[in-house]
């Protein structure tokens, strides 16, 4: 073991005091400089131990209470742990680090990771509906207090966003992405690491962000949680890695690979995705996470002996450290000494991650996220009045027939059905935080906020939704049989002018784990809907979910549907301001909503195929028993006005690969109430050198217009936008005519075209 000498130990502990004196960001100081004086300081013991991520599984403000967690603990006071997750509260993480920075030698900082993936106290939508405001800032701004309130309680690193491109509603983590659109995913990658991040990772109120999962988890055949993923080159580097590639220009700090295997080669091992393009092409300097325990894991993926052997390969592959796997640390010394693992290898992963950890400014203060009076700053009701409105941005209105939607004046009487109704706790959603349970406003008393004594409100549970325990760990068991309370449902709907129905997804029918193989409303509530239309017709239905649902029948029909996800701590607020009319809604899906689950994975940027049509045979791309197009296509949503898209113009009709187009096109309100319209720009490029999408989104623009107003939005059309990666394995635009798309969503498009002229 490499000896450390008395003068360098004289100079590491110059160089500290000089950091700690220092006034200059650690993130634009001599950050290298720093990071190589450590490095050339550690052991090889010392530098695995940084490469080891612990789960704080005992209370760290007592003693060590089992033979694993003094374990740990005699590791920790080593400096033989680089990070630790789900430590949580400012004493913990003090005490934590204080095993560190008292007893080891080097005293090395610790990191604290944590899943902050919609929010830590408050609570935001789950992602997938946030997504749906299209609003970049609104998105940027919940990721900014999460980190306020993250930092608040010592936690200075997220494992979000999740920008995995998600196709299949039977997928339970598709509530944690941003759905089906490379374009779309891309730019939300940037607003969250923006808002985690902010402009210095030195500041004390900024935490670390974390784009996972590389690559591909998305993907995972036939929607089933950690399943293989069977994707080509050609999908791989045009839908999955786009978003990744626009993080890491943001300067996300962290990646974390992902569980599934790509093409024969598990993710946490795949030299090409994390060494090759994300570190090498993409020039990216942060350091990659592992998954929990997804290294030991290839052993049962078949491709790794043992522990040891998937420690080499994960190492070798470009995965710097290791998530509660225990291979770094069983196994990597051996190696290195064994000549089977290079200590540049070592050293190249260790500088990463001190440099993220120089960034953090934790050399400066190692306690700096360990600070009580950082709680008494964070304002948590300004943060509730936030997450109100971003709640409401991201409802989507499906369908409003008969005008019930906003409530009219006449009506005096609202029946509250379902068992999502008075739930206080479905709408936190799945992957919480610290979002504490039964914490949110339930629809029900958002509906009785908002309207006046004139207007009787009568709650009817219709029928429970599962039973027995709810967590995070154990599946929800819908009930299937219980209908003691129909009665009482179906008496409410009989004597009311309106029904409000509350159907949808428990928390936890969604998410991690969470895969299904049927996405309709579970258990009793597609019954209950049934028997509550036979005797009232009137019905708005409130959906509240995770993942897209098949509703078909309701589509049919039901007159009103909202689109209400799982918005977080003033849900039912939120809800309330839209059906009342306080919020014209302006959410768009972000996903394709099937006719069937048949259809799935389902996506608007399908390839055209070689029979894309027949209207006289069987035999073209298609099904028989349904039509392939989407119930609500993504970018899809209604308003309480109506906007009318004229004729779009481009400035010309031929480019050049220096040169640019304008496409403009004017967007009237038509309707008596101001309004706000997501325009939607698409192209396609018609004939490649590889087959391409019949349409891809390529930029959008929020717009606000008045009662008959109309406003002339315009896009730039230039040669990047055009860039895809082609038969010769580059990114590059080809010569050609593409078609201009402009629209309310997906499906209903003004068209244009032009050609580009290399």
């Amino acid at each position: 073991m490499k000896k450390i000498s008395p003068i360098l130990l004289f100079l590491f502990g110059s160089f500290i005091i000089q950091a700690q004196e220092s006034t200059i960001p650690s993130s634009v100081k001599n950050v290298e400089k720093k990071v190589d004086s450590v490095l050339s300081l550690m052991t090889l013991e010392e530098k695995v131990g940084q490469m080891v991520q612990y789960n704080g599984s005992w209370d760290l403000t007592g003693p060590a209470s089992n033979v694993d967690s003094k374990y740990k603990e005699e590791r920790l006071k080593n400096g033989l742990v680089g990070s630790m997750l789900n430590v949580l509260s400012v004493e913990a993480t003090q005490e934590a680090q204080k095993l560190v920075m008292e007893n080891s030698r080097l005293k090395i900082p610790l990191m604290f990771g944590y899943d902050v993936i919609h929010g830590y106290k408050t609570m935001f939508p789950v992602p997938l509906g946030e997504t749906a405001s299209w609003d970049l800032e609104a998105m940027e701004k919940s990721a900014r207090i999460a980190a306020l309130e993250s930092a608040a309680h010592g936690v200075n690193w997220t494992f979000s966003p999740m920008i995995d491109i998600s196709r299949d509603a039977r997928w339970g983590r598709i509530m944690e992405s941003s759905g089906e659109d490379t374009y779309l995913t891309s730019k939300v990658a940037v607003a969250k690491v923006k808002g985690y991040q902010g402009n210095d990772l030195s500041d004390p109120q900024s935490i670390a962000a974390t784009a996972k999962h590389f690559a591909g988890y998305g993907f995972a055949e036939a929607g089933r949680d950690y399943n293989t993923v069977h994707v080509g080159e050609n999908e791989l580097h045009n839908t999955i890695l786009p978003p990744f590639k626009a993080a890491a220009e943001a300067g996300v700090a962290t990646v974390m690979n992902s569980f599934n295997d790509l093409d024969g080669t598990p993710a946490t091992g795949h030299k090409i995705l994390q060494r090759d393009i994300l570190k090498g092409d993409w020039n990216w300097d942060g350091f990659i996470v592992s998954d929990w325990g997804s290294i030991p894991e290839m052993i049962y993926h078949g491709f790794a002996r043992d522990k040891k052997h998937a420690g080499e390969i994960a190492v070798k592959a470009g995965s710097d450290m290791d998530m509660e796997g225990g291979a770094y640390e069983s196994g990597l010394i051996e190696l290195v000494e064994e000549g089977k693992v290079s200590e540049e290898i070592i050293d190249d992963a260790v500088r990463r991650i001190l440099r993220v950890k120089f960034k953090l400014g934790l050399f400066e203060d190692p306690y700096r996220y360990s600070n009580p009076d950082l709680l008494s700053q964070v304002p948590f009701d300004e943060h509730r009045e936030i997450a109100r409105d971003i709640a409401r941005k991201s409802i989507v209105l499906l369908k409003n027939e008969k005008d019930l939607l906003p409530v009219q004046n006449d009506v005096k009487s609202i029946a509250v059905i379902g068992p999502l109704a008075n739930d206080k706790d479905t709408p936190i959603g799945n992957w919480r935080a610290q979002g504490e349970t039964n914490s949110a406003v339930s629809l029900l008393e958002g509906i009785k906020n908002a309207v006046g004594d004139d207007v009787k409100v009568n709650y009817a549970l219709g029928t429970t939704l599962g039973q027995g325990e709810r967590s995070f760990l154990a599946p929800l068991e819908i009930n299937t049989t219980d209908r003691s309370g129909f009665a009482e449902a179906i008496a409410a709907a009989k004597k009311a002018d309106l029904v409000i129905m509350a159907l949808g997804e428990d928390a936890f029918q969604s998410g991690e784990g969470r895969s299904q193989v049927n996405i309709g409303l579970a258990g009793l509530q597609q019954e209950l809907l049934e028997e509550i239309y036979a005797v009232n017709k009137n019905i708005v239905l409130v959906l509240q979910n995770g993942r897209p649902l098949e509703i078909s029948w309701s589509a049919e029909n039901i007159p009103a549907i909202v689109e209400a996800w799982q918005l977080g701590t003033e849900s039912g607020n939120a809800i309330a301001d839209v059906l009342f009319g306080k919020y014209n809604p302006s959410g768009k899906l972000p996903v394709s909503f099937p006719r069937a689950v048949g259809q799935e994975p389902l996506y608007y940027n399908q390839k055209n195929t070689g029979r894309p049509y027949s209207p006289d045979s069987v035999t073209y791309s298609a099904y028989t028993d349904e039509e392939k197009t989407a119930l609500y296509p993504f970018g899809y949503g209604l308003s309480y006005t109506t906007f009318e898209y004229g004729d779009l113009k481009l400035s010309s009709e031929e480019m050049t690969p220096e040169g640019s187009i304008q496409v403009t096109i004017p967007v009237t309100n038509t309707g008596k109430m101001a309004g706000k319209e997501v325009v939607q720009l698409y192209l396609r490029d018609l004939v490649a050198s590889t087959t391409r999408p019949v349409k891809e989104l390529k930029g959008f623009q929020l717009v606000t217009l008045a009662p008959g107003e109309t406003g002339e939005i315009s896009f730039k059309i230039d040669e990047e936008m055009l860039q895809f990666y082609n038969a010769n394995k580059e990114w590059a635009s080809e010569e050609g005519e593409f078609e201009v798309l402009i629209g309310g969503n997906s499906r209903d498009l003004k068209k244009g075209s032009f050609t580009l002229n290399e």
